[in-house]
C-alpha cells in the first residue's frame, strides 16, 4: 500500500492535551529550582518544607491512581510557579468541595502562615 493511502485509512491518534507527567524525582527537582528561581526568599523556605514532606509522605503510595493524581496536582503546581500563576492565589469552588475536612485544615494554616509572613515583610 502506498504510504498516502496508508494515512488515510490509519486513525490519527488524538492529540495530547496535557504534557506526559514527569516521574517523581525529575518532578521534584524542578520544583524545588521552580521555587529557588520564582518564589521570594521568605516564601521559598516554607514552600521547599512543604513540597519535601508531601513527597516523602507519599514515598510508598502503591495505588496507581493516587500516584497519577499527585504527580498530576504538582505537575500543574509548577505550572502555575514556573507561569507566576501562583500570584493570582484563586482556589476553585470545584476543587475546595474535593478536600477533606483535613486538607482545608491543612490550607487554612498555610493560608495563616503566608499571612504572617506578608504582614513582617510589609513592616
Amino acid at each position: 500500500m502506498r504510504p498516502s493511502l496508508i494515512r488515510l485509512v490509519r486513525p490519527r491518534r488524538p492529540e495530547r492535551k496535557t504534557s506526559p507527567l514527569l516521574p517523581p524525582l525529575a518532578l521534584y527537582k524542578r520544583i524545588l529550582r521552580a521555587h529557588y528561581q520564582h518564589l521570594p526568599q521568605e516564601l521559598r523556605f516554607l514552600g521547599d518544607q512543604y513540597v519535601k514532606a508531601e513527597f516523602k509522605a507519599h514515598k510508598h503510595t502503591d495505588n496507581p491512581l493516587h500516584i497519577v493524581g499527585f504527580l498530576t496536582q504538582w505537575q500543574e503546581y509548577l505550572g502555575n510557579i514556573v507561569g507566576d500563576g501562583w500570584l493570582e492565589g484563586k482556589l476553585k469552588q470545584q476543587d475546595l468541595e474535593k478536600m477533606s475536612p483535613e486538607q482545608v485544615g491543612q490550607l487554612y494554616e498555610l493560608m495563616q502562615e503566608t499571612r504572617k509572613i506578608a504582614e513582617e515583610r510589609d513592616s
